[in-house]
């Protein structure tokens, strides 16, 4: 089978979930991955037949891509904010409305009157640490912390964090029924917002493959972490401190009520139109 050959192959037999063109993306990726080709090359030698190993590998592949597992899972990576990140099936896979979050963030850091020295961030769930490694990398002097109740989804964020070499002080706590011990400048999350009623809503690639404690509120209330952020903004967000947050699309209203005691706060929508953060000052 040549790279031609395999390209056409891939198409047909995932054209039930991929478009053509994210089909010419993916198959792109992983030939890439497996045979070390870039999009130059793959087009130049487009008929260079795949050694058997590298077929065999690739077939492997689709075969996985049939079940819905989330092609990210399956190279183990993906890119973020211009930056790669190891991910699992422990780890949500990162979506570019978070990298709408972080571009309000660093805009609003760089725009506040914060001393980047010793500028105190918290946050809140971190995951695959994409929020604290993106903010850590634009403010080096920042001192970074970031909560994450579990173990695993930790263990993907410190191999992240030592890829790029970057020091984050992670906490495995179950943020819910935790006190913090400090204030801080700075507190950003993309907590838990589905709620349980809201599941059959939910793609099966989503919720089959990703964890569901990161998806999914773990009571009834879907605000459940909204609340005790908004209760810890108050004891523990520093005067002209700033919140940013990720939310959920059809609670916008309700969610920013909930800050109001905050001296400035808005309800930001994303690229899409839906109602997607919550931006406040201390």
């Amino acid at each position: 089978m040549t790279i031609s050959a395999f390209k056409k192959y891939f198409k047909t037999e995932l054209s039930d979930l991929y478009t053509e063109s994210e089909s010419m993306f993916l198959s792109s990726l992983f030939i890439h991955q497996i045979v070390g080709f870039d999009q130059f090359q793959q087009r130049r030698f487009s008929e260079q037949e795949l050694l058997t190993d590298d077929k065999e590998k690739l077939s492997l592949l689709v075969s996985e891509l049939k079940t819905g597992r989330p092609y990210q899972q399956i190279l183990g990576e993906t890119e973020f904010y211009g930056m790669k990140f190891f991910v699992d099936e422990h780890v949500l896979i990162p979506r570019p409305e978070t990298e709408e979050l972080l571009e309000i963030a660093i805009r609003e850091i760089k725009d506040s009157k914060f001393k980047v020295q010793g500028l105190k961030i918290l946050d809140i769930g971190t995951g695959s640490g994409i929020i604290p490694l993106v903010l850590k990398k634009h403010f080096p002097e920042a001192k970074v912390s970031s909560i994450d109740f579990s173990e695993n989804a930790l263990k993907t964020a410190k191999r992240n964090a030592e890829h790029h070499q970057l020091d984050i002080r992670f906490i495995h706590a179950d943020y819910l029924n935790f006190d913090l011990a400090e204030n801080y400048d700075i507190i950003i999350s993309n907590p838990p917002y589905i709620g349980i009623e809201e599941e059959i809503e939910i793609a099966d690639s989503v919720k089959e493959f990703e964890p569901k404690m990161a998806l999914f509120s773990p009571t009834s209330d879907a605000l459940i972490f909204y609340r005790k952020i908004a209760d810890d903004a108050k004891r523990y967000l520093d005067e002209n401190g700033l919140l940013f947050l990720e939310i959920n699309q059809k609670l916008g209203p309700e969610t920013l009520e909930l800050y109001q005691d905050l001296s400035d706060v808005q309800l930001l929508k994303d690229l899409s139109e839906n109602d997607r953060f919550i931006y406040g000052k201390k």
